[in-house]
């Protein structure tokens, strides 16, 4: 039996395609759980198929799959329905199951409305999905009502089996790294919480279970192994043991994996003792909730946290050498000019180096969702419309569109324009053991400013000043290779050629193999024009396909057409291994 695990797209377009091209991890569980049971699975990223039907009936027609499971996080349900039908078109005999969390909380809607839609899993899928696969393989086994988790038609109307018992050791887990490779990974499932605008309460019953550090650290190191070097530890609240978060980052150490993760935590839930361990084991971003400066509003979510924690942990985060992302929701209930002043006035005191402000949304399993459906007497029928969520704005008459959008302007506008001070205003632990991982630090935020988001903002002012600022900061804890590479070109967008020479050189008397820092301070000593030391400085680095273009192009320069003929040799060479 051939599986195909289809990860579907949303139909609304993202400034940034990074927030959903991401597999969810409960894919992979689900495709190592067939696997390690003897099944032939493929998993589809189709997050960006949406304008390219032809290449998924390409997949379709090549696999020829049996069955076809989808995650659905709600915004892509549009996108998993379309793709249903497609499987439908290409073989009718064909099994579609949808499961995920918008599948959990919408499966009488789905199996009311779309007929190509055959079973629904309603929460964890391991199991649900392997007794499903099996009945439907040789129609042995447990039978569909008999099977928790799972819903379907009886007689044309939608029925559920009891809900699956939650998984009480997330260890006997198939481990996913065994058969694929990715980048978010998950130490727990659930969180302890009751925010009003997350799914999780309905979904995890509030209850928490966690990996071991063994497993969790292990996936790690298979997948470092793969070529995996970043992770984005995808938990609600990673650091909710913090004994068990320092076991990982001690283990993560010893092994010596040699790692960059980002992770997610709340900030009534991280001390100094953790963040110095998560530092030390690789961990270079945290982002925290805090979603409003507003008290009453951080109530109206169910957010129990303090001002003076939502302060100290950032103030912790970032003296250990952690960029402190800060989550903000606007549009909320009682939303005002005034509580906009009070998220603004919050963003000065934490000082976040990044921050994300979304528009309130509400999604079914939410308890805004069914405040708003009790509000209104509407149904799950208004997900019959092709829309990817429902804005509270749109079911609140004290708000309009127009209000709304000028408060995220605000919030934007208003942080944007502090973050250049911000940055000059980070206070660093006086840990000499730390000195090197500060310069990491500061050089990674500093190519912000000179080479990424920051750099291309024009709501960012004095940005160049800024990068300067930092990578200066940085060799000034550590001879670090990212701050001299980074300090030499903003020196030669500046047209500073002369400090570039001098920065990219002593960044190679430390780095002396480095290929970027010799392909820079060759860049900067051709604007000078002068050719022969550039040669000379990439004869250094002949291995490398860009070094020999580049000696190609000093060659032409200095009329030297043997020279060019010879790198051009040396340059096929390279490229046909």
């Amino acid at each position: 039996m051939k599986i195909l695990l289809v990860y579907p797209y949303f139909i609304d377009k993202r400034i940034n395609e990074e927030d959903v091209s991401a597999i969810p991890m409960g894919l992979y569980y689900v495709g190592a759980m067939l696997r390690a049971n003897g099944y032939a699975v493929d998993i589809l990223n189709g997050h960006n198929l949406g304008r390219a039907p032809h290449r998924i009936y390409q997949v379709l027609g090549d696999k020829q799959p049996d069955v076809v499971g989808f995650s659905i996080l709600h915004a892509n349900r549009w996108g998993g329905i379309d793709i249903a039908r497609m499987v439908k078109k290409v073989n009718p005999k064909a099994t579609v199951v949808f499961g995920g969390v918008g599948a959990t909380f919408l499966w009488e809607h789905f199996l009311t409305h779309f007929p190509e839609i055959d079973y629904v899993i309603r929460g964890e899928g391991e199991h649900s999905f392997l007794e499903l696969i099996r009945f439907l393989e040789n129609k042995k086994g447990k039978r569909p009502a008999q099977i928790d988790g799972l819903a379907f038609r009886k007689k044309g109307k939608p029925i559920k089996t009891k809900d699956r018992e939650q998984l009480a050791d997330l260890d006997s887990l198939p481990m996913p790294a065994h058969h694929f490779a990715f980048q978010h990974i998950s130490l727990t499932r659930g969180c302890p919480e009751g925010c009003t605008f997350c799914g999780s309460p309905a979904l995890w019953k509030r209850r928490v279970r966690f990996h071991s550090a063994e497993y969790f650290v292990t996936q790690m190191e298979i997948l470092r192994e793969k070529g995996v070097g970043f992770f984005f530890v995808s938990d609600d609240t990673f650091t909710l043991k913090r004994d068990l978060v320092i076991d990982i980052c001690r283990r993560i150490v010893e092994r010596r994996l040699d790692i960059v993760w980002a992770a997610i935590s709340r900030v009534d839930c991280v001390d100094e003792e953790v963040l110095s361990w998560m530092r030390r084991a690789g961990c270079t971003q945290i982002s925290y909730g805090v979603e409003s400066g507003s008290r009453e509003l951080r109530d109206r979510y169910r957010k129990r946290i303090s001002e003076a924690a939502i302060c100290r942990a950032f103030d912790l985060t970032v003296r250990y050498g952690i960029m402190a992302r800060a989550y903000f929701i606007y549009g909320a209930p009682g939303e005002s000019d005034q509580t906009i002043d009070e998220s603004l006035a919050l963003l000065r005191r934490i000082r976040p180096l990044s921050a994300i402000f979304y528009i309130l949304d509400l999604f079914p399993g939410t308890a805004l969702y069914e405040d708003y459906k009790r509000r209104t007497g509407a149904s799950d029928d208004i997900w019959l419309d092709r829309v990817e969520d429902l804005l509270y704005f749109e079911t609140d008459a004290t708000l309009s569109k127009t209000t709304v959008l000028d408060f995220g302007r605000r919030l934007r506008e208003g942080y944007l324009s502090l973050l250049p001070e911000f940055a000059a205003q980070i206070d660093l632990m006086d840990d000499p053991q730390l000195y090197p991982l500060h310069a990491d630090f500061l050089s990674r935020l500093a190519l912000t400013f000179s080479h990424g988001d920051y750099a291309i903002n024009p709501l960012v002012e004095n940005n160049l000043a800024t990068a300067v600022m930092l990578f200066e900061r940085s060799l000034g804890y550590h001879p670090d290779h990212r701050a001299f590479w980074g300090l030499g070109l903003v020196y030669q967008h500046l047209r500073r050629f002369d400090d570039s020479l001098a920065i990219l050189q002593r960044g190679i008397e430390h780095h002396k193999t480095s290929p970027d820092l010799h392909m820079a301070l060759a860049n900067s000593l051709m604007r000078l024009n002068r050719y022969p030391e550039a040669r000379q400085c990439l004869e250094a680095i002949s291995d490398h396909p860009r070094a020999v273009e580049q000696l190609i192009r000093c060659c032409r320069f200095i009329g030297d057409r043997e020279g060019e003929q010879t790198w051009i040799g040396r340059l096929n060479r390279l490229q046909q291994g």
